[in-house]
């Protein structure tokens, strides 16, 4: 009976064990992937990243890997069809992939001169081979909307939108908003396309199809259309499909503050005394952009004692504008501006106490406030564009007005 009982306890171990082997062998085994990048198997090579450094060129990258008996000027000429090796830039990044021996012989060079192309120099075979790709870009469509918390370009960051989408709504909106007065709680919304490379790699904003933000309590929309289908001369029109484009735009600074306004009577910070100050003044760091407002010919440029650096621009017989303490002018007396041209950068020559630009308007002959000024706009849509215009931007409308809940 007792060898009976040591049989069973025995073999009731050996059950045991065997049933611990199972429970510990049964894992879920999930293969790593593999990294593919340009048409490469990464985990096939001894892969090396780097950028191009001041002094390299092709020759000397090339010399410094196993290439064999390969002769650099040989390689230069069969590849020059396609790849031209005085082109390769500094800061550029390329790959070497290489053989995973020891030896680590050059396989392929990849050099990408920007974020789309990328060209592959092959050396597995007797003839190296060279050709140049194109990486696929997707196009994704989004709109944000809702209100303003902070200024639209922390707004556009905090949505992990390119910095350059701010730029261009200024633009677009560079004649009837002046970005420097959007107060947070302020509703906006913008539809807007995106380039993504590989179809994951963030590449920009790719256009801006609609939108519109609150100015002073209107609602001000803005739809691109080209009133000639067969031009690619695009405007921007607001929902009833007036123009956005004014004779003037609203500031000669983007993005900067106003720090006086015109007035009858204010204190000279400088001369410290009562005065007129017939300008309005817009803060900025030294150096920024100041551009003129409208077309027309430069009428002055020069120094003054008070004035500083200073540029005048006439428009037409009627309109004239001036920009005062300049760091630098940037244009000659004579001299045709356009609009929105740069002439000159924020200073604090003359009387000023920072960096700023003075900016005064005349209106026939006399010094006005360009704040208060009611200014002519530009041309009206003509002909069958208009009820053409309002079908196309009736579903741009519509989801404007639903994401921001008007």
């Amino acid at each position: 009976m007792k060898k009976i009982l040591i049989i069973i306890i025995v073999l009731f171990s050996l059950v045991s064990c065997d049933k611990t082997k199972e429970v510990a062998t049964e894992k879920i085994v999930r293969p790593v992937p593999k990294k593919v990048d340009f048409g490469f198997v990464y985990a096939d090579f001894n892969v090396v990243h780097d950028t191009i450094k001041k002094g390299d060129t092709f020759g000397n990258i090339i010399e410094n890997q196993n290439i064999g008996d390969r002769r650099v000027y040989d390689i230069i000429a069969a590849i020059k069809d396609t790849l031209n090796v005085q082109s390769i830039r500094f800061n550029k990044p390329y790959t070497l992939l290489r053989s995973k021996n020891k030896k680590h012989n050059l396989q392929v060079f990849i050099y990408q001169p920007d974020a789309l192309t990328y060209y592959v120099i092959d050396f597995r075979d007797t003839a190296v081979v060279a050709y140049k790709k194109i990486k696929p870009v997707t196009i994704k469509r989004r709109t944000i909307g809702g209100v303003l918390k902070e200024s639209l370009s922390e707004t556009l960051g905090n949505a992990k939108i390119e910095g350059a989408l701010a730029g261009k709504i200024a633009k677009i909106y560079a004649y009837s908003i002046d970005f420097m007065k959007l107060k947070k709680g302020d509703r906006f919304a913008i539809t807007f396309t995106e380039r993504f490379i590989n179809d994951t790699i963030y590449d920009g904003v790719e256009e801006m199809e609609a939108s519109f933000f609150e100015y002073r309590g209107k609602i001000i929309y803005a739809f691109p259309f080209a009133q000639n289908p067969n031009s690619d001369k695009i405007d921007y029109y607001d929902e009833q499909g007036k123009t956005l484009k004014n004779f003037f735009l609203k500031s000669p600074i983007k993005f900067s503050r106003i720090s006086s306004r015109f007035s009858s009577n204010r204190f000279h910070p400088v001369q410290h005394t009562w005065k007129a100050h017939k300008g309005t003044d817009y803060a900025a760091p030294r150096g920024t952009p100041i551009t003129t407002t409208a077309a027309g010919v430069v009428e002055q440029s020069g120094f003054t004692a008070g004035n500083g650096n200073f540029v005048k621009v006439k428009h037409n017989g009627t309109y004239s504008t001036q920009y005062l303490h300049m760091s630098k002018i940037l244009v000659k007396r004579g001299q045709r501006v356009s609009q929105g041209q740069v002439i000159g950068l924020v200073g604090s020559t003359g009387l000023a106490t920072g960096p700023h630009v003075c900016y005064r308007f005349w209106k026939n002959g006399v010094q006005v406030d360009a704040l208060r000024l009611k200014l002519p706009t530009g041309e009206p849509m003509t002909g069958n564009n208009k009820a053409r215009f309002l079908e196309k931007i009736k579903p741009l409308k519509f989801e404007l007005d639903s994401i921001a809940n008007l």
